[in-house]
């Protein structure tokens, strides 16, 4: 008796009835995004591609947005088409809002029984004054979610080829900022214990200071030959990579007309990248990352 039961294929993701690609996620069970309410939501580093799929349902359920200025045209984009768009970016050396109104902003709007996305650049909590805008949340009472999000730490050195740690090189990485309040080197920061302290230091918002930290680096017995790299647009079509060493760095007033946002990296891991240098000729075309 013939049969073809063996010949039968079974069900299984995206065969048959089940829905494929981002149709797959509807009714998937996403956390209610509740009018009254305030998301925090971490963009990546640039590039679309990035965005998780948390921060995708925010942007689909928004009433209003209140964005960065190192989030995405192209994010953006994909807001719900009445949502009320606010800009509330900082830039160093251009007019900016202060903080505290941007939090009380946030307090305001979420008192209107609105769903208020706050959305921002990177990780809302690395480097990001997230967790200031959190505390004044959680102090008029409003419910609110953090949506980690990709850090520039992460996904710069990612599109760069540079691996944050290797086993050849380092089992530890430092994170700083490069700039205080005031747009100077940080003060408070321990420049000679920082020297020291890990084999690969990756700066945030530190080309306009550069100089001045690679004179200090150097003064406190960094390797005047160690490699650094200027990540400039990271995971952006116009990504572009500058390597120098501390030493050239030092005093080299050139390096702060380099376009910003950037990311430095200093550190041995910085070689990688003439073998890992992955992104580059026609996989930049892909406007999402």
């Amino acid at each position: 008796m013939n049969s073809d039961s063996g010949n039968k294929k079974k069900s299984g993701p995206g065969q048959g009835a089940h829905p494929r690609g981002f149709a797959a996620l509807d009714g998937a069970g996403f956390p209610e995004f509740a009018p009254g309410s305030v998301w925090l939501v971490g963009a990546g580093p640039g590039a679309p591609g990035l965005l998780s799929l948390l921060g995708y349902h925010a942007l689909c359920q928004a009433d209003v947005i209140v964005y960065d200025a190192l989030v995405s045209d192209r994010i953006l984009k994909w807001a719900r088409g009445d949502a009320q768009i606010e800009f509330a970016g900082k830039r160093g050396g251009k007019p900016s809002p202060r903080q505290q109104d941007i939090s009380l902003r946030l307090a305001e709007l979420a008192n209107e029984n609105k769903r208020v996305l706050r959305l921002k650049g990177g990780d809302p909590l690395t480097f990001g004054r997230g967790g200031e805008e959190c505390q004044v949340l959680a102090g008029t009472g409003i419910p609110f979610r953090i949506v980690p999000g990709i850090t520039a730490g992460a996904g710069a050195l990612a599109y760069a080829g540079i691996p944050a740690t290797h086993r050849d090189t380092n089992q530890s990485v430092l994170f700083l900022t490069g700039h205080d309040s005031s747009g100077d080197v940080p003060a408070d920061i321990d420049w000679e214990k920082v020297s020291s302290a890990s084999p690969v230091i990756v700066m945030y918002m530190a080309v306009r200071n550069l100089p001045k930290i690679a004179e200090r680096m150097l003064s406190f017995g960094r390797n005047p030959n160690e490699p650094v790299a200027i990540i400039s647009n990271a995971t952006l079509p116009e990504q572009s990579v500058h390597a120098t060493t501390l030493a050239d760095a030092c005093g080299n007033r050139d390096i702060v007309r380099l376009p910003t946002p950037a990311l430095i990296v200093v550190g041995k891991v910085v070689d990688f990248r003439e073998t890992l240098d992955w992104y580059a000729d026609a996989l930049r075309e892909n406007a999402l990352g």
